[in-house]
């Protein structure tokens, strides 16, 4: 058997190749595949994007909540007129509506409140108008008694087109300040609690009063619809068990002031409502006298609840207007009484 002997310069070779080229068993090193990046949208992928989203919006929310175009056009609060809507009274184009509905006004839209048709293009363009009035005791917050009682409705001016809305309401002993205006949503939302808008009444009550009594009435105390409390308490004047104060609520829950009042054992005499917002009861104003406010109050109205500003008044505003407009209601309320007592 013949054997090879390997020279220097071959085995130098062999080594050379030996770490170039690895043996095929050998295992490679192994790398995880890359991930795909994600492609990048192209404009035209966004603006169809954009129009999807704005045809869904447009799909979820068509034309307004029926109640809210009922009180634009003087039908009364929103609350009040959803109320109506459940009951099966109004319908929209032959159609008993549901509460919810929404609907988009046009000329050919015919809304009906307990079968009368209701005029809604005229109204969308009514100036907003609003008036103070002097309520005296004895007349109700209603539009008409089946009793054949005063209402606060029958001294007020007569419109066209429109109708006057109570802002709020004052119980049939209470007297004061009590706003009217044609503007639904303006009610609806000077009376909405979370508004906070300041009502200042002023109360003479009967019944030994203490400090430690006025303490529990600014901080609070229970009622059988919550807790409630006056934001503000002035002692005014009064001697003995007969005292006046003036008292500052920021709601208008029914009878909240007289209430207040007896739970602390108290007996209410007499309640006047003197102020609504920063809209002040006039003295000169006699009882069952009304007055049109003009635009600057109104705006400040308008402002307090978040609505824009009206740009036009039907107030005559001229230097003598208002002496004039006070000798009228006075010949007013005269008229008027005259004709209760003989009814």
């Amino acid at each position: 058997m013949k054997t090879f002997q390997v020279s220097r310069a071959d085995k130098k070779f062999a080594d050379k190749t030996k770490k170039a080229q690895p043996f095929r068993d050998e295992k490679r090193p192994t790398t995880k595949p890359l991930a795909k990046k994600p492609a990048k949208p192209t404009q035209l992928d966004a603006n169809h994007a954009e129009k999807k989203s704005s045809v869904e919006k447009k799909a979820k929310v068509v034309g307004e909540k029926l109640q809210k175009i009922l009180a634009r056009a003087g039908q009364g609060s929103r609350r009040e007129l959803e109320t109506i809507i459940a009951e099966g009274r109004v319908s929209v184009d032959g159609k008993i509506a549901s509460l919810g509905d929404r609907v988009q006004v046009s000329s050919a839209t015919k809304i009906r409140v307990d079968g009368n048709l209701i005029n809604l293009i005229p109204t969308q363009k009514e100036i907003c108008r609003v008036l103070m009035y002097y309520k005296p005791e004895g007349e109700l917050c209603t539009r008409s008694d089946p009793e054949g009682r005063a209402t606060v409705f029958d001294r007020l001016p007569r419109l066209v087109g429109s109708r006057w809305i109570a802002v709020g309401r004052l119980d049939i002993n209470t007297s004061g300040l009590l706003l009217f205006t044609t503007d639904g949503e303006l009610a609806n939302r000077l009376m909405h609690p979370s508004r906070e808008v300041e009502r200042e009444y002023s109360v003479r009550v009967f019944g030994n009063v203490d400090e430690a009594m006025l303490q529990r009435l600014r901080k609070g105390v229970q009622l059988e619809d919550g807790p409630a409390n006056f934001k503000q308490i002035k002692v005014v004047g009064g001697t003995g068990i007969n005292q006046w104060f003036d008292v500052t609520l920021t709601e208008g829950r029914n009878r909240e002031v007289r209430r207040l009042w007896e739970s602390q054992g108290v007996e209410v005499s007499r309640l006047i409502r003197i102020r609504y917002g920063n809209i002040k009861l006039e003295k000169s104003l006699p009882r069952g006298g009304w007055e049109e406010m003009g635009l600057e109050q109104v705006n400040y109205l308008r402002e307090l609840v978040g609505l824009p500003a009206e740009t036009e008044t039907k107030v005559d505003v001229t230097k003598n207007r208002r002496r004039a407009n006070i000798r009228q209601i006075r010949k007013a309320v005269k008229q008027h009484t005259k004709y209760r007592n003989n009814k």
